[in-house]
């Protein structure tokens, strides 16, 4: 069984921005919580009970919604282990340096602003005996479908083009994979490479690199504010919106939020923990972030009140793109 996982949560989250100015990408706030810890959950719901997380751009927020001490922490009685990076290795290279955090046995690794809900049995049972290198979870659909896997085998032929010469089923990668430790072999100390042209050159060389392609449940890449007020939307209109979360989450109005009583909430609006809104302010589809506050009178639609900003979103009914 696979109990460890890389989660990464280093990266800079430009096209999310001003919402990552203060903390990483992989804590903004989802009906208030963190979205690494969706990752957490997901993985922990697998039998993972173990994480290892990089950290560069606003490592102090880890401390502040983590509890991070000494490159540590504990999530739902799992040990958290932090790997800083003091320039930004991409994924390869921040793998590379988490090598002795991460042991001598396959790991997970996962995007840290990725939110999943589907089962990861098929990736693990993908993987373990296969000999496989590395086993990738794939997606038939999606716009960003740039890995070429063949069913039968249920190996990969090519990753972004940089083989060429392949006509298999092109799919989308999830960014949730297994890695095995022999792959650390093949990244030199400190480069700041990404995995994939490590994966190619591996490829190319004859080694096998699985993939396994997973279709049911849910799949959402947070890659900019109209992603982010899209979730938010989906899951508002669901009942019981993520499998390994408890049936009473979510909640659009978190304990300690203090709302006039004449205020309108409408749509998909969330309020965080200890934010306010005014007397007679009009939020419809705005996520209010924890401790911000609602000026009385203020009329908002489609926006993101973060960092004592506003942030408009270019979306229409809660999240569809306008």
């Amino acid at each position: 069984m696979i109990t460890t996982a890389f989660v990464l949560g280093a990266g800079l989250g430009t096209r999310l921005r001003p919402l990552t100015d203060q903390r990483p990408k992989p804590l903004v706030p989802i009906f208030d919580k963190p979205l690494i810890t969706f990752a957490f959950d997901h993985l922990m719901a697998s039998g993972v009970r173990r994480f290892v997380v990089n950290t560069h751009h606003c490592a102090e927020a880890y401390a502040d919604l983590l509890g991070m001490k000494n490159q540590e922490a504990i999530y739902r009685g799992c040990p958290i282990q932090f790997s800083h990076e003091p320039v930004l290795l991409e994924t390869g290279g921040g793998i590379k340096k988490a090598a002795s955090l991460l042991g001598e046995e396959p790991f997970v690794v996962y995007n840290g602003d990725v939110l999943a809900d589907f089962s990861l049995d098929s990736l693990f049972q993908a993987h373990e005996g296969s000999g496989n290198l590395a086993t990738l979870a794939l997606r038939s659909v999606g716009t960003e479908r740039r890995i070429q896997w063949d069913p039968q085998s249920g190996l990969i032929t090519d990753m972004r083009g940089l083989i060429g010469g392949r006509s298999e089923p092109a799919c989308l990668f999830s960014g949730i994979s297994i890695i095995s430790p022999a792959v650390l072999d093949h990244i030199p100390d400190g480069a700041v490479v990404s995995i994939i042209p490590i994966l190619v050159e591996l490829l190319r060389s004859g080694a096998r690199i699985g993939g396994v392609v997973i279709d049911g449940g849910d799949w959402f890449d947070i890659g900019n504010v109209n992603s982010y007020m899209e979730v938010h939307s989906i899951i508002a209109s669901r009942q019981h919106a993520i499998s390994y979360l408890p049936k009473t989450w979510p909640v659009s109005i978190q304990n300690g939020a203090s709302i006039d009583p004449t205020a309108e909430i409408l749509g998909s609006t969330v309020v965080g923990q200890g934010a306010s809104v005014g007397g007679r302010a009009r939020l419809e589809n705005v996520i209010v972030w924890p401790g911000e506050n609602v000026d009385a009178g203020c009329q908002l639609k489609n926006a993101v009140i973060s960092n004592g900003n506003v942030t408009q979103s270019s979306c229409s009914n809660g999240g569809e793109p306008a």
